[in-house]
């Protein structure tokens, strides 16, 4: 497994050489965003729950819900309450990231 790894990183590290700053912080923001997608409807699928199932929201409502790069946190609050959970958003500083110095922001 470790192998597989390892090719995966060389793999990036080399693609990584043929780009630009602004090409890899792009990329970075895509996949980022597209994570968020896969993320929401996984979470709601796990949960059992149609997307004919929520009610706040029509089904098409839902599946462009789903598929957005961006959405309001009331939004995203809204829609995880239909599924019955919760949710935090915790800050941190990024040269030190640690346990104790991250802050919960948002508590739902």
């Amino acid at each position: 497994m470790e192998k597989k790894n390892k090719k995966n990183i060389d793999f990036i590290d080399e693609l990584s050489d043929m780009l630009d700053a602004d090409q890899i912080k792009n990329a970075k923001k895509f996949a980022e965003k597209e994570i968020f997608k896969i993320n929401l409807s996984e979470i709601r699928k796990k949960m059992g729950v149609k997307q004919n199932d929520i009610k706040s929201f029509t089904q098409s409502g839902i599946s462009k819900l789903e598929s957005r790069k961006d959405m309001k946190i009331s939004t995203l609050i809204e829609y995880l309450k239909e599924l019955d959970m919760g949710m935090e958003i915790i800050v941190y500083p990024l040269k030190e990231h640690k346990k104790e110095n991250e802050i919960v922001i948002v508590k739902v």
